[in-house]
């Protein structure tokens, strides 16, 4: 569609997870454009928005993070209900759980209901992730090895546009390829959806694991919100009340989005 054409979305609520402040690569400047050309009543950052694992180790915070922190608060005092739901990469926002900083609500989990009256237990999931509860180490082995792929990714892909071929992600295929990898992902959709069917909702909506899906394999209404580090993707529900899974990779990029009236970021240090 056209940038003449196109209209800013308005839903009734944005699922977003994984962002990842502090990693590289990221795609934030794609996540700042999907938040200009969509509007929500509510939205639900649903953990790993900041990578505080990779800021603690070497602090990465460029001016385009300023700029969409800057949009989350332009949208939050316009009306806009924030939901933050912690995850392990910023598990040191779980110190702010039952509070509010003027309309961001800070919880661990919550329940979100649709407008056709169906229920979803909202969490980020690592409460059910065995590795992350148990086994803090190797998840940084893991947390080492994922950016590991994506280094490798760039170089790859860097290959694959010189050859004029579409961009491949390397983590991806290992996710549907590698048997261990397939069988966690299904454990972990079972550890969720059980958890849902016990608290009696139709649905849950989570991240984490950096695969976005919707199904009802296992009788519950799985919703993963997938990633901003290469998915691209968020949640979606329309105000008729039905959850739509949102590549925003799939959409050209307007040349010319709509402007917000942004404060002015404080500047950096070093940049």
């Amino acid at each position: 569609m056209s940038e003449e054409g196109r209209e800013v979305r308005r839903v009734r609520a944005l699922f977003i997870s994984d962002v990842h402040l502090g990693m590289r690569p990221t795609r934030i400047t794609q996540l700042i454009d999907f938040l200009r050309w969509h509007e929500a009543e509510t939205i639900y950052l649903v953990g790993d928005i900041v990578d505080g694992w990779r800021l603690a180790k070497a602090w990465h915070w460029p001016a385009e993070y300023h700029q969409l922190v800057e949009i989350f608060l332009d949208k939050a005092l316009s009306g806009t209900r924030i939901v933050v739901l912690p995850g392990n990469h910023d598990e040191f926002l779980r110190e702010y759980l039952g509070t509010y900083f003027g309309e961001v609500e800070f919880v661990d989990r919550t329940v979100h209901t649709t407008a056709q009256g169906k229920t979803y237990v909202v969490m980020h999931g690592d409460q059910f992730d065995v590795v992350v509860a148990h086994a803090k180490w190797l998840a940084h082995v893991g947390d080492w090895a994922y950016r590991a792929a994506l280094r490798l990714n760039i170089a790859v892909n860097w290959v694959r546009r010189r050859m004029g071929l579409t961009y491949w992600s390397l983590s991806a295929w290992a996710k549907h390829k590698v048997k261990n990898a397939v069988s966690v992902i299904g454990r972990f959709e079972e550890a969720l959806t059980l958890e849902a069917r016990e608290s009696g909702a139709d649905g849950v909506i989570c991240g984490h694991i950096h695969y976005a899906d919707m199904h009802e394999r296992l009788g519950i209404h799985y919703v993963n919100t997938g990633d901003w580090v290469e998915s691209c993707t968020a949640v979606a529900e329309t105000h008729e009340g039905v959850l739509e899974l949102v590549r925003w990779t799939e959409t050209p990029l307007p040349r010319k989005p709509r402007r917000l009236r942004l404060r002015r970021a404080p500047a950096v240090p070093g940049q």
